[in-house]
C-alpha cells in the first residue's frame, strides 16, 4: 500500500516538473511570460494589401508638391468721419473703445506646384487682396509668394516662388473622369499640414452651385475642410485632376460634399495667366436658357437636351451665322449639349478666331451652322439665366395685370424708345405667375410665339387661349430676354 502511494506521488511530481519545464521552454521561444494570449492572425487578401501600399505610394509621390499657403492682409477701419474728433468722446466715451484703426488678418490655404521653376496653383479666394504670401514646402523651407495672375470667375490663382528643381504633380485629363473613381485630397486642413483624405468622385459637371461664374465642378466625398482650398485632388495614378475649392455644408465643416475645379479648366486658365496676364474668353453672342420638359414639348423635342436661344446680340457671330431666337443648340463642335452651363463653358474656352460647327433645331428640322469665336466684350452680361420654375396646373393669367408701355415707363425701366410689348404692373402673390417668377416690371413680348405689341394684342391672344393650355411667354427683364411656361385660364 505504501509502495503504491509512493509511486503515485512520484508520478504527480514528475507531471508538475514536466509541465513547468515545457512552460519555461515555450516562454524562451516566444519571448513571453505568463499565460499565452489567444491571438488570431487575419488572413488579409493580397489584393487588399497591395491596394493599401499603392495609396501610400501615391501620397509619398504627391505630397512634396503640395504646399501650405498663409496670407496676411492689413484691414483698415474708416477714420475719415468728423466724429473721430476727441471732442465727441465726451458724448460717447466708449465709442470704438479698444478697436485699432488698422489690424492684420491672416488666412490659411493650400497650393500645388506644377512647374519645377516655382509656379503654384491655388484658389483666388486664398490669396485675394493679400499683402503678404508665405509658402511652406513639405521640407519646411519657406518662400515669399508673388501673385502672377488670378481669375475670380473660376476662382483660380497662380503664384510663384523663387526656387528651382521643385517637385511637381503630373497633369491628369479631367474629361476622362468617371463617377465612382477613387480620389485623394491633400491640403492644409485647419492648419494641419499635408492632411490626406480619400473618397470617390460623386459627380462631374456640377454647375449652378453659386461659387464662381464659370462652374464645371468635380464633386467628391473625400473630406475637404477649411484650409484645403487650393490643394490638389489626385487620381490613383497620382495625377492632378482638380483643385479643391469649396464644400457644401450647414455647419462649416465636412458633410460629404466637396467641389474641385477640373484640371483641364485650371490648365487653360493658368496658361493664359502666365502668358498674357489675363484670361480671354470666347463669345458668339447668344443668351441661352435651360430646357424644361414643358419648354421641350413646346419646341417639339422628345428630350430636354440642348440649350434654348432666348436672344441673339446684334451683329454678333451668332447673328451673322443665321442663328435666331427660338433655335435650340443641340451640338457644339461635335459635342452634345446636355446643360446650358456645359455650352457656356465650351464657348468660353474656345480659341479666339476658331470656326466652330453647331447643330441647331428650328421648327422641327436640324441645321448645321458655322460660327466664328470672338473675344467676349467687356460690357456683356455673362450670367446665364437659371432654370425657371416649372409651371403649375392652376389658372395663371388671371393673376397677372399688364398695361401698355408708355414713354415714361420705358424711360423709368431704362429701355430704348423702340421697345414694345406690355409691362407687368401686378402679380398676385401665390399665383402660378408668381411661382413662375414673373415680376413687376417684366415686359411680355410674345405669347406662344405671337408678337405682343400692345395691350390690344395681349388681350386678343389671351382671349383665344383655352383653359389649362400650356402657354409660352417671351419676357424682357432689364435687358435679359428668356422664355417661361405658364398655364392659361
Amino acid at each position: 500500500m505504501k509502495k503504491k502511494l509512493f509511486i503515485g506521488i512520484v508520478i504527480l511530481l514528475s507531471g508538475f516538473l514536466l509541465g513547468g519545464l515545457t512552460f519555461y521552454v515555450l516562454g524562451k521561444i516566444t519571448g513571453q511570460h505568463g499565460y499565452l494570449p489567444y491571438t488570431v492572425t487575419p488572413n488579409v487578401p493580397r489584393q487588399v494589401m497591395e491596394t493599401g501600399r499603392a495609396f501610400s505610394e501615391i501620397v509619398s509621390a504627391v505630397s512634396p508638391a503640395v504646399v501650405n499657403i498663409s496670407t496676411t492682409k492689413v484691414v483698415r477701419r474708416d477714420t475719415g468721419t468728423p466724429f473721430e474728433d476727441p471732442f465727441f468722446d465726451f458724448f460717447s466715451p466708449f465709442r470704438n473703445f479698444g478697436m485699432p484703426k488698422k489690424w492684420k488678418e491672416q488666412g490659411l490655404g493650400s497650393g500645388v506646384i506644377v512647374s519645377t521653376d516655382g509656379y503654384i496653383i491655388t484658389n483666388n479666394h486664398v490669396v485675394e487682396k493679400a499683402d503678404e504670401i508665405k509658402v511652406t514646402l513639405l521640407d519646411k523651407r519657406i518662400f515669399k509668394g508673388k501673385i502672377v495672375g488670378a481669375d475670380p470667375k473660376t476662382d483660380v490663382a497662380i503664384i510663384r516662388i523663387n526656387a528651382n528643381n521643385l517637385p511637381t504633380i503630373p497633369w491628369g485629363d479631367s474629361e476622362k473622369l468617371q463617377v465612382g473613381e477613387f480620389v485623394l485630397a491633400i491640403g492644409n486642413t485647419y492648419g494641419l499640414s499635408h492632411t490626406v483624405t480619400m473618397g470617390i468622385i460623386s459627380a462631374v459637371g456640377r454647375a449652378n452651385v453659386g461659387i464662381a461664374d464659370y462652374e464645371d465642378f468635380i464633386q467628391t466625398d473625400a473630406a475637404i475642410n477649411p484650409g484645403n482650398s487650393g490643394g490638389p485632388l489626385v487620381n490613383i495614378k497620382g495625377e492632378l485632376i482638380g483643385i479643391n475649392t469649396a464644400i457644401f455644408s450647414r455647419t462649416g465643416g465636412y458633410q460629404g460634399i466637396g467641389f474641385a475645379v477640373p484640371s483641364n479648366m485650371v490648365r487653360l486658365v493658368m496658361d493664359q495667366l502666365v502668358q498674357r496676364g489675363k484670361v480671354t474668353r470666347g463669345w458668339i453672342g447668344v443668351t441661352i436658357q435651360e430646357l424644361t420638359p414643358d419648354l421641350s414639348q413646346k419646341f417639339g423635342l422628345k428630350k430636354s437636351n440642348g440649350a434654348l436661344v432666348s436672344d441673339v446680340a446684334k451683329d454678333s457671330p451668332a447673328a451673322k451665322a443665321g442663328i435666331i431666337r427660338g433655335d435650340i443648340i443641340l451640338e457644339f463642335n461635335g459635342k452634345e449639349i446636355k446643360e446650358v452651363s456645359g455650352l457656356r463653358n465650351m464657348v468660353a474656352q474656345s480659341k479666339i478666331g476658331a470656326e466652330i460647327s453647331m447643330k441647331i433645331l428650328r421648327s422641327g428640322k436640324e441645321y448645321t451652322v458655322k460660327v466664328v469665336i470672338v473675344e467676349m466684350p467687356r460690357d456683356v452680361a455673362e450670367v446665364v439665366p437659371d432654370q425657371l420654375p416649372d409651371d403649375t396646373k392652376a389658372e395663371v393669367l388671371t393673376g397677372l395685370t399688364v398695361m401698355d408701355l408708355t414713354k415714361e415707363i420705358v424711360r423709368q425701366l431704362g429701355f430704348s424708345k423702340d421697345e414694345n410689348g406690355v409691362v407687368v404692373v401686378k402679380v398676385e402673390p401665390g399665383s402660378p405667375a408668381d411661382e413662375a417668377d414673373i415680376k413687376k416690371g417684366d415686359i411680355i413680348k410674345e405669347i406662344d410665339k405671337k408678337g405682343v405689341g400692345n395691350l390690344r394684342d395681349f388681350n386678343r391672344i389671351a382671349a383665344n387661349l383655352k383653359k389649362k393650355d400650356t402657354v409660352l411667354l417671351f419676357i424682357n427683364r432689364g435687358g435679359k430676354r428668356f422664355y417661361v411656361i405658364l398655364k392659361a385660364s
